[in-house]
């Protein structure tokens, strides 16, 4: 979303970007309006619990009042907030969703979105999976019917699509088309590739010497306890490969052994340092595993949580990377990928192809450019509400 509210700011748009209080400093440095979301919990703590979508409910009304205020052509949402999509059909306003990783609407014979299970190879497993159709639209169907409580008690519509925090005018799916599927793709739906926005840190000091450098990317959000960089530290001494860790501006618990050819470093900024890497070593976050196929460096992909797995097996899937198994993570496991994925010239081959196509395609442009396309076609995609609002302004820009 940073990346693209910059590139809509860089094409003369006036863009107000609501978040967290946390992305104010990196919002304004873009020449971005910033503006304070609610932070509620996202899911249900003991502390504070909160029935479904009641997160949802709550700050709908907020980030309408935020929206009203800067009059905005075009409302540009994250999928997984649903707030300003439901603000923004309130305010009679068209509204586009970025998915930041593989597209979750599922098709027929291929595995549900999550599970982190690769494509079928035979028509026996596409009928397998199939199978697993019904039960599945049953978990969404429960969702739809929570989503539209939560509409209803904010004055909207029910909705009929079983994925109704998506939105059915632009879809910007911000991720490789290599790491997706083959299916029939909606026509609101866009695959523009990575879209990808990292705060700046100094030039990365590589350890010396020429063996193969290993680059470790944990999670920012997940592994607090740092079983993967310790293990990556463990297996790999040893190997004829030079390690640079990055703990992710998160203390180490306890001390850490580094070998002669190893270092730990709280920060970095990975476009400078995958370049040199002939292997990234990530919980596949797709911020990371985007980053570093853009590179054109090979992952070794150790998934933890949430989208992690579905992101390792398409990645696995393309050739382009190993999948090690969060339950099977030891030094010797990783050791063994990590020998792998160095000693099989596939992966560097597939890595570099997808490296060439992301140098040759603007993600960030592209979705810039939908999203101009939608606010253009303003007026036939407003409800009356919508005219209304929009005709007390004379002169309106484009915001997103």
């Amino acid at each position: 979303m940073l990346a693209l509210g910059k590139r809509l700011v860089a094409r003369g748009h006036a863009v107000t970007f609501e978040t967290w209080e946390r992305w104010s400093e990196p919002s304004r440095a873009t020449g971005m309006e910033f503006v304070a979301a609610p932070e509620y919990p996202v899911f249900p703590t003991l502390e504070r619990p909160l029935a479904p979508y009641e997160a949802v409910r709550r700050a709908t009304p907020i980030t309408r009042r935020a929206i009203a205020a800067c009059r905005p052509d075009v409302v540009v949402h994250d999928i997984l907030t649903l707030a300003p999509a439901l603000a923004a059909e309130l305010e009679g306003l068209p509204a586009a969703t970025l998915v930041p990783h593989p597209y979750p609407v599922g098709a027929p014979g291929l595995p549900p979105y999550g599970l982190g299970a690769r494509m079928p190879r035979t028509g026996l497993g596409s009928r397998l999976w199939s199978a697993l159709d019904r039960l599945t639209e049953a978990g969404l169907r429960r969702g739809r019917s929570e989503l539209n409580d939560t509409r209803a008690r904010l004055g909207l519509p029910k909705l009929e699509n079983l994925f109704g925090g998506i939105s059915e005018q632009l879809c910007v799916v911000a991720t490789f088309p290599q790491l997706e599927y083959p299916r029939a793709w909606p026509d609101h739906v866009h695959l523009v590739g990575p879209v990808l926005w990292e705060p700046a840190a100094p030039e990365p000091a590589l350890p010396p010497g020429t063996e193969p450098l290993v680059l470790v990317a944990p999670s920012t959000a997940q592994d607090p306890g740092h079983r993967l960089l310790r293990a990556s530290l463990a297996g790999l001494a040893g190997l004829p490969v030079r390690v640079l860790a990055v703990a992710g501006r998160r203390p180490l618990p306890r001390p850490t052994r580094c070998g002669r050819s190893a270092s730990v470093v709280n920060w970095l900024t990975y476009s400078r340092a995958m370049p040199h890497a002939s292997l990234v070593i990530t919980h596949a976050g797709h911020g990371t595993l985007a980053r570093a196929l853009s590179c054109g460096t090979p992952v070794l992909a150790v998934p933890h949580s949430g989208d992690m797995g579905e992101n390792a097996a398409r990645v696995e899937w393309a050739g382009a990377g190993v999948r090690l198994p969060w339950r099977l993570l030891a030094p010797v496991t990783l050791r063994l990928a990590v020998q792998r994925a160095l000693s099989d010239v596939r992966y560097a081959t597939k890595a570099a192809e997808l490296g060439n196509w992301a140098a040759a395609n603007d993600g960030v442009g592209r979705a810039a450019e939908l999203v101009e396309q939608l606010a253009g076609g303003l007026e036939a995609t407003l409800s009356p509400i919508g005219r209304e609002l929009r005709g007390r302004d004379s002169n309106p820009q484009l915001n997103g």
